[in-house]
């Protein structure tokens, strides 16, 4: 009773803010959508870039704002405010060159004292992302900022992709975040926290006008949003696969592929079952990917073989087939030998896990029962603990849990593999390997983007050392999450770029583009 009326109070509330559920029957503006997000979408610190808006875990374009660069579709970077990147041979020099004919929507034009204050300030101020890797930004005139790098970061086109660039002369960080002035796509018109954001074109953009000159976008959740498909009250809705069997009249369900991973790390710690190599070669080679997808995601997913699957640095080596007859004679190699019981045993020692999961996700607890089912198959018995994040930082050390990743550069591997990761990640396997940490750092240090690709690569495998198959495998990758839409007929969704980990503002990336037949 309690979920209905929260989703009859959520198409209350719909009727009354701006969407399509006010027009009369059989019209519709055609410059204009209603997108509905889950909730954790809205940003809660505001649209401030300092505090994570178009940063952070779950980074999109922040449309409000302008960035330096952008990311195509095919994940290579494009220019947006920019016109020119160079680099030092060092990787301690970066010099951009940015355009002259932008103006903030209060007037004032846009230079490069403002991209430097932007990023000065969110070094100074981000709680949300990595910024150690800049001393600090300096505009040499009004369209050239050198950006002065603590240390080489080659793939800093990537940083500059998602950092939207504030007002010096108008920022106040208290004030900003509810009412932000920027050169984007969209001017914030209107914010009612906890229910709904209004985007309108910003009629002084620089670049091509939007087609879609107002968004609407709904924080509701999925039982609430499918319920504001059902009445036709939302142009486009997030949902699930536990939804995707259904058919609302008006509506067609599009799957967008992404990098949003999920897996199991597998602490590399002596004395426990995974601490054995060839128990975590055999764990990833016994699990039967395309079954989790199709029983799980029904359908709406790809398997995953490593954290940046599609990416442009990522090497095939990670790719394995599913082997439960060579999984078993690892676990033999291994002397693990199968009970009686079925299950295997070693000096006396039943071969066990306790796999976590995040409480609240039903996704991933249907993956971790998945898991389990499988790894009892090759003898391994598994039991499943949902833990709250509070408590499944600290066990994931020694446990496995099951994680959500994925994101549009390099920094996703460093930050699991590398001995340093800046996010910590690494802990969680623990893992070290000096042939793996080194290939990263020369990729951070190569003073060209895509010749460090290579080096990405070889650090996942180089034919003798990495973190595939063959070579140390602390983490297992189960699947990427298809991120499921409904979306209503006749709305032409522009080409979306493989999703980042988060089922939200990616797919407003290129909303001006999209268009109504």
């Amino acid at each position: 009773m309690k979920r209905v009326l929260l989703m009859l109070l959520c198409l209350a509330l719909l009727s009354g803010c701006g969407g399509r559920g006010e027009e009369p029957a059989g019209t519709r503006r055609e410059d204009s959508v209603v997108i509905a997000m889950g909730p954790t979408s809205e940003p809660e610190a505001g649209f401030d870039p300092a505090y994570g808006w178009g940063a952070g875990e779950h980074v999109h374009e922040p449309l409000i704002q302008s960035t330096l660069t952008v990311t195509n579709t095919d994940l290579t970077i494009g220019y947006d405010l920019a016109t020119d990147v160079q680099v030092s041979d060092d990787g301690l020099t970066w010099t951009v060159k940015i355009r002259d004919d932008v103006t903030f929507t209060d007037g004032e034009p846009l230079t490069a004292s403002d991209v430097a204050f932007t990023y000065n300030t969110v070094k100074a101020a981000s709680s949300v992302n990595d910024f150690t890797m800049l001393d600090r930004a300096e505009a040499v005139d009004d369209t050239t900022v050198v950006f002065h790098m603590a240390n080489p970061f080659s793939i800093w086109p990537y940083t500059m992709a998602v950092v939207g660039i504030v007002p010096q002369h108008a920022y106040d960080p208290a004030t900003y975040g509810q009412n932000p002035i920027g050169s984007g796509r969209y001017i914030l018109k209107q914010w009612d926290k906890g229910q709904q954001v209004i985007l309108e074109a910003n009629p002084d953009y620089y670049g091509e006008a939007p087609e879609m000159k107002q968004v609407t976008i709904l924080f509701m959740e999925e039982d609430a949003a499918f319920l504001a498909v059902q009445a036709g009250r939302v142009d486009l809705a997030y949902t699930s696969a536990a939804y995707s069997d259904q058919s609302p009249a008006g509506y067609g369900l599009m799957a967008c592929q992404s990098v949003d991973n999920r897996g199991f790390n597998l602490p590399v710690i002596e004395g426990i079952l995974t601490g054995d190599v060839l128990v975590r070669r055999a764990i990833n080679i016994g699990i039967d990917r395309q079954e989790m997808i199709d029983n799980v995601l029904d359908g709406y997913g790809t398997p995953a073989y490593s954290v940046c699957d599609q990416m442009p640095w990522y090497n095939p080596a990670n790719q394995v087939d599913y082997d439960p007859a060579g999984a078993a004679a690892l676990l033999e190699e291994a002397g693990w030998i199968m009970g009686a019981d079925g299950i295997r045993e070693k000096n006396g020692v039943k071969a066990s896990l306790n796999l976590l999961y995040p409480t609240g996700d039903s996704v991933r607890q249907a993956l971790c029962a998945d898991f389990a089912n499988q790894l009892s198959q090759l003898g391994i018995a598994c039991t499943t603990e949902g833990v709250g994040w509070d408590t499944a930082y600290d066990r994931a050390r020694t446990e496995p849990l099951i994680w959500g990743w994925g994101a549009h550069t390099p920094m996703e591997l460093y930050n699991i593999y590398h001995t340093d990761g800046a996010a910590g990640s690494a802990r969680y396997s623990p893992y070290a390997n000096p042939t793996v940490d080194s290939y990263m750092d020369q990729a951070l240090r190569c003073s060209d983007l895509e010749q460090s690709y290579e080096l990405w690569r070889k650090a996942q495998w180089d034919g003798a050392a990495g973190v595939t198959q063959e070579g140390d495998i602390p983490w297992v990758w189960l699947v990427n999450v298809s991120h499921l839409y409904w979306v209503r007929d006749g709305l032409q969704v522009a080409e979306q770029k493989i999703h980042p980990h988060g089922h939200g503002w990616s797919i407003v990336n290129n909303v001006d583009r999209w268009s109504w037949n």
